[in-house]
């Protein structure tokens, strides 16, 4: 059995988790691009999404025991 050649870091980080960089990499968007609903302000949208989450929780299937 022969000895393998040592690996750099950056060998050793390709094998692990695979190639990084490039075009296929994650962009990140900022938070500007994406508006707010003008008609709800956030105490507002947070009181519907809780009153909407409690009729779904209603309306489930009671659980098995």
């Amino acid at each position: 059995m022969s000895a393998m050649r040592p690996l750099s870091e950056a060998e050793c980080y390709a094998r692990c988790y695979g190639w990084r960089g490039g075009d296929d990499a994650v962009k990140v968007l900022r938070s500007a691009a994406i508006e707010p609903d003008p008609r709800l302000d956030p105490s507002e949208a947070g009181e519907r999404l809780r009153r909407l989450l409690e009729l779904r929780l209603d309306a489930r299937e009671p659980e098995a025991a």
